[in-house]
């Protein structure tokens, strides 16, 4: 029953995500080439793969995905991904690869190309099971150019609407995965003015010989990247279409790696190729389209600067923040809390928690306390200004993950918890029931990356049960309930890995409310 709920609660933010994002017809009417097509789109997740697949496109469209305008630099890729010309690999190599270069201050436009057609209800199965075959390679070899057109088409809707989405008439690239690499390579040949791609990014592209033309005198610069086990046997393909580049005197950049297989996208593997986004990243930085066109914006890269530089000053000033809720404060104090009253004490997670859903607090006694980036010291030196002069009847206390991530420098275990267990101990002393949670998991820091937290998480979450269960305190575990395969904070749960999404803090409310509930019955 409850992963059912979970299930439903998942779908409801997806398709709450998906119907903010703007999709545009690249074609008023039948898409030439195709005029008696009669069958219709469909998605289908496949388990075995673990991909959300889109096939069956009969109409093809671009789903646009702006990044902060406080942070856009003016650039766009359109997104073609892969799946053998039969199947859109929509999520891994493309809405997450939309995402993340949102927010890096790229626009981003994902590309639902012509395939050929599938007939049964699992398309997945369906191209693996006729891949190499004679018929296959004929009825893909139809639709490649329908593909081709449809990735032009696409460059030319960006580049005529560029205005529209604060976008730079010569910053309009296109990338592409396997079948998609072979639209994104392609674009760099017998283009138009109106539809060359201003950089091509091919990513473990098919892209054989017979599709290939003179390069033109103007080529666009190349980024590709790939693995040397490609399990279809196309590094070759990236080698020589980087090869060719290079000889015709047209910047390129080749990065292959030694293992990563074939259609790694945004899935996490544990090595090298999980950064290859990082490296595109880089590159744009490098050939100057990360600069941002807009004089009133910065570079995400900025951004971070003035956000640590701020942080600092903050530090100096009020080293604990002591003054963030002093006003909030004293209009609890002037009220009189109920005996069902609860103070959520934390970090980002809790001080994001009421903005991601503002429901979960409206016409509840909760009063949110959380602090981004604090550790368990910071809290521990405001636990009295933001919890004991409450007075509530529950504290909710959830830390510890910033200090794992060393923010203010390196520190034990030990001294971690010891500061959750002050906290837990004084709260106690002033008569307030306590709700110490579980850290959530987290596989990897954003800003600190190589930490290796996940096992410190499953340590320090031990030692905060233990104390929990001697002192008759509620245990609140959400890291069972949320933890995937590595540990982690799954993609479904978490933008970041480390701060959950709407979808996430939907899986904590209840389990918080039960806790709450727990607490309040005991003596």
């Amino acid at each position: 029953m409850k992963l059912k709920l979970t299930f439903i609660i998942l779908m409801l933010f997806v398709l709450g995500t998906r119907a903010q994002q703007k999709v545009i017809q690249l074609y008023q009417g039948a898409a030439p080439g195709s005029e008696n097509w009669n069958w219709t789109e469909a998605e289908s997740d496949n388990k075995e793969l673990n991909l959300k697949i889109v096939y069956n496109v009969v109409h093809p469209s671009i789903e646009v995905f702006l990044p902060d305008p406080s942070i856009a630099t003016g650039t766009a890729v359109i997104i073609c991904p892969g799946g053998g010309f039969q199947i859109l690999s929509i999520n891994s190599e493309g809405n997450e690869v939309a995402k993340w270069l949102n927010q890096h201050g790229v626009a981003a436009f994902v590309l639902k190309y012509r395939l050929t057609r599938s007939l049964t209800d699992n398309p997945a199965m369906e191209l693996m099971t006729r891949m190499g075959k004679k018929d296959f390679e004929q009825e893909a070899a139809k639709v490649i150019p329908l593909g081709i057109a449809d990735a032009r088409q696409a460059i030319t809707y960006v580049r005529e609407h560029a205005a529209e989405y604060g976008l730079s008439a010569s910053r309009i690239g296109i990338m592409g995965f396997s079948a998609g690499g072979t639209l994104t390579a392609a674009s760099a040949f017998n283009y138009t003015k109106a539809n060359r791609p201003d950089f091509v990014a091919p990513i473990y592209p098919y892209f054989p010989s017979a599709l290939q033309s003179a390069i033109p005198a103007d080529a666009p610069p190349l980024f590709i990247t790939a693995a040397t086990d490609d399990n279809l046997n196309l590094a070759p393909h990236s080698v020589n279409l980087y090869t060719k580049w290079i000889t015709a005197k047209h910047s390129a950049e080749l990065h292959l790696y030694a293992k990563g297989g074939h259609g790694f996208g945004m899935h996490k593997q544990n090595i090298p190729t999980d950064t290859w986004i990082e490296r595109f990243n880089d590159w744009l930085g490098l050939k100057g389209f990360l600069k941002p066109i807009d004089p009133k914006a910065i570079s995400p890269e900025e951004q971070a600067k003035n956000n640590r530089k701020k942080n600092d000053e903050q530090q100096h000033k009020d080293w604990a923040n002591v003054k963030r809720y002093e006003a909030d404060n004293s209009k609890v104090s002037a009220s009189a809390t109920s005996d069902k009253s609860v103070v959520y004490m934390g970090d980002s997670i809790t001080d994001f928690w009421i903005n991601n859903d503002p429901s979960f607090f409206t016409g509840k006694p909760y009063y949110d306390r959380g602090i981004s980036g604090q550790t368990t010291t910071q809290m521990l030196v405001r636990f009295r200004d933001d919890v004991i002069n409450l007075k509530p009847a529950v504290v909710v206390i959830l830390a510890g993950i910033n200090d794992i991530a060393e923010n203010n420098g390196p520190i034990k275990l030990e001294a971690i918890f010891g500061n959750i267990q002050s906290m837990a101990l004084l709260a106690k002393a002033a008569g307030i029931k306590v709700v110490l949670s579980s850290v959530l998991p987290a596989f990897d820091f954003p800003w600190r990356p190589g930490m290796e937290p996940s096992q410190k998480v499953i340590r320090l979450n031990a030692m905060i049960k233990d104390f929990a269960d001697k002192n008759h305190m509620v245990y609140l575990d959400y890291f069972s309930t949320m933890a995937d395969e590595r540990n982690g904070l799954p993609k479904s749960l978490s933008g970041d890995g480390v701060h959950p999404n709407l979808a996430g803090y939907k899986v904590m409310e209840p389990l918080a409310e039960k806790a709450i509930a727990e607490a309040l019955k005991r003596k």
